[in-house]
């Protein structure tokens, strides 16, 4: 199975569509958790793959491995609009709802799984937190002209603030296998001596999360699409990036900086850096994993990929049980959205 997905990869967009992925997953944070991969065969191969996983109990259902875990985009990885719907009948045919959270708008999944759903039960479709990008071209090799002059000014002014405080040196590493581990941890680091601590979303601040990254950064440094950027104040990290370099992009997956230096703004100085590192390296797209936040809007960009939340319901006690509880949690949403604009009209 490992080769005939390494085969199929070619077709591959998203990171998470790799084998490296699910199998990271497989191997931590869902090694106790039933998992199966939906996978249709062609003449000559495979055609498509799907990894699904669930929690124990007759009423759990099938979800998108991954997603749920590190709240990363998914989609099933197919050769052809005949491989999407054959997988999408492999999926229609589960007997257990499907939910497959945060697939991109323009996969072939979503309208192939509701022609397979016909007369085997209900398909319900909901928008879904995009992913922010910034499409790159030579410009970009100049990154703070692409920013106000008041932001230009900032940019700057931090970045004198940094050179005050020791000699600044940026890197874009592709490490070494036999270096990885110590890149890694001083990566981590990095990020715990900033917000991300104090807020647990620190990647050390969850032992099966970080056995999960070390393990899939491990197996991309292995195949040699890792990226690890520092920046640095007379030798010591201050700020840090860890990212993927394929299908021609820049995929952002983790940020971090020291707050002892947030006063030059080390995360932004970074994010300058590899963004001119990646227009240098004449790559389509600078994607910020993860959703769009606040910070990202507000500086960086406000395109962004759509993305979709599908979830099935077989005709059947499963179905049904799934679909009330869904309902029952749509209804609470509305109402609670429905009180915070009664809250901002009220202010």
């Amino acid at each position: 199975m490992q080769r005939a997905w390494h085969q199929l990869e070619v077709a591959a967009f998203l990171p998470t569509q790799s084998r490296l992925f699910t199998q990271a997953l497989a191997r931590t944070m869902l090694r106790d958790v039933p998992m199966h991969v939906v996978m249709v065969r062609r003449p000559g191969g495979v055609g498509g793959v799907l990894p699904l996983c669930r929690a124990r109990g007759w009423f759990a259902r099938w979800r998108m491995a991954g997603a749920r875990e590190v709240f990363e985009p998914g989609d099933a990885l197919y050769d052809s609009p005949q491989s999407a719907r054959m997988l999408a009948r492999a999926v229609a045919r589960q007997r257990r709802p499907v939910a497959l959270d945060r697939v991109p708008a323009n996969s072939l999944l979503p309208d192939a799984l509701r022609a397979e759903m016909k007369g085997r039960g209900l398909v319900l479709q909901r928008p879904a937190t995009g992913c922010p990008t910034i499409a790159l071209d030579d410009s970009w090799r100049d990154p703070e002209s692409h920013f106000n002059p008041g932001r230009r000014s900032d940019f700057r002014r931090a970045a004198r603030r940094a050179q005050a405080l020791g000699r600044v040196f940026y890197e874009v590493i592709a490490p070494d296998p036999a270096e990885f581990d110590t890149l890694f941890d001083e990566a981590i680091a990095v990020e715990r001596a900033g917000w991300k601590e104090t807020a647990g979303t620190a990647i050390a601040a969850d032992p099966a999360k970080e056995a999960f990254f070390r393990a899939y950064f491990r197996d991309c440094c292995n195949e040699g699409t890792l990226r690890i950027a520092f920046m640095r104040i007379d030798n010591r990290p201050v700020a840090v990036q860890l990212a993927l370099e394929m299908a021609d992009r820049f995929w952002l997956f983790k940020i971090g900086f020291d707050e002892n230096y947030a006063k030059c703004s080390p995360g932004t100085l970074l994010m300058l850096h590899t963004l001119r590192y990646a227009a240098q390296a004449n790559l389509a797209a600078y994607e910020l994993m993860g959703g769009m936040e606040p910070w990202i809007a507000a500086f960086w960009t406000r395109e962004h990929h759509e993305c979709l939340r599908l979830r099935t319901y077989p005709w059947g006690l499963r179905g049904t049980v799934a679909l009330a509880l869904d309902g029952a949690a749509w209804a609470r949403e509305r109402l609670r959205q429905r009180w915070i604009g009664r809250q901002a009209r009220g202010a």
